[in-house]
């Protein structure tokens, strides 16, 4: 359970990043607040560890950067921008279904019924914090949504698929991927937005908190974590980033209702019960049920 702790961290952290762009950060640059979060990361694990990739792992940390970073981030604002965040949230929480088809096909895994019925929960739960009356949708922001979950998706099927090279540990493999992404980021970024005027403290803090926590110590933890666990315990942890912003909106005065409550409620017993396995569980009340049949025998 320790390593789904700290895996956790990752998407627990990703939740606070609505509230540090809407409270701190220049308003109308999304793409610089990726690139902020990315490279700077990239570049400082890479001095860190002072590894680079060798053979095959130069194109397969790039198609990971993409993935995870590169692809993502775009998506990610776009969506953000055509959709209202509780509608984002929502397509982002059907990332466990998408892993699970992805790992069907790349993994060669079978999902049980019970991971595929916590991906459904899952995303129902989250649909009923987020979701208000006045949502609507939007064609760009959905395929948007939907394409950023899935690039997330993938990068997380391959990560597991490809793990890591020979002595390399997670914070190497987060240097090169958030590097990667960074640099397809940068032009983009000045291309399209360009540098904001002002920057402030708390602007300066943000970034600072996005690049660290959000970023490179988040995506360590989370690398980590895909290659040790299975894929269908790790994916539906993302469903802790929607209750995470939830909660802070709580801290910043916001309120739930009854439904919020009950989908608040559904989610995190999803994301529970996508880490129990099963046949545990059956043999655990095996266990049980032939204890209390002695017990009865003995003293009864």
């Amino acid at each position: 359970m320790g390593t789904v702790a700290l895996t956790a961290l990752a998407p627990a952290s990703w939740g606070t990043t609505y509230a540090v762009t809407t409270e701190l950060l220049p308003p109308g640059h999304p793409l610089f607040a990726g690139l902020m979060r990315a490279l700077p990361a990239g570049l400082l694990a890479l001095a860190v560890t002072r590894v680079l990739p060798r053979g095959d792992w130069w194109w397969k940390a790039a198609v990971l950067g993409v993935l995870n970073i590169g692809a993502f981030f775009p998506l990610l604002f776009l969506a953000a921008e055509r959709l209202p965040g509780g509608v984002a949230a929502t397509l982002g929480a059907t990332q466990p279904l998408l892993v699970a088809g992805l790992a069907i096909a790349v993994l060669r895994e079978r999902p049980t019924a019970w991971r595929w019925i916590s991906g459904v929960v899952g995303v129902a739960g989250v649909g009923l914090v987020v979701l208000g009356p006045t949502a609507h949708l939007d064609a760009v922001g959905v395929l948007a949504a939907l394409g950023g979950t899935a690039t997330m998706a993938g990068g997380v099927v391959l990560t597991k698929r490809w793990g890591r090279p020979e002595g390399v540990g997670p914070l190497t493999l987060t240097g090169w991927q958030l590097t990667a992404g960074g640099l397809l980021l940068l032009p983009l970024t000045l291309a399209i937005e360009g540098v904001p005027q002002r920057i402030d403290a708390g602007a300066i803090g943000g970034y600072l908190w996005l690049g660290s926590m959000g970023g490179l110590i988040a995506y360590t933890l989370w690398f980590r974590g895909i290659g040790r666990l299975p894929v269908g315990a790790s994916a539906p942890l993302v469903l802790l980033s929607p209750l995470v912003a939830t909660v802070v909106g709580i801290a910043l005065g916001e309120s739930l209702s009854l439904s919020q409550t009950t989908g608040f409620v559904l989610a995190l017993a999803a994301l529970l019960a996508a880490q129990l396995n099963p046949h545990r569980l059956q043999r655990i009340h095996d266990l049980y049920r032939s204890t209390c049949a002695k017990y009865v025998d003995e003293f009864g």
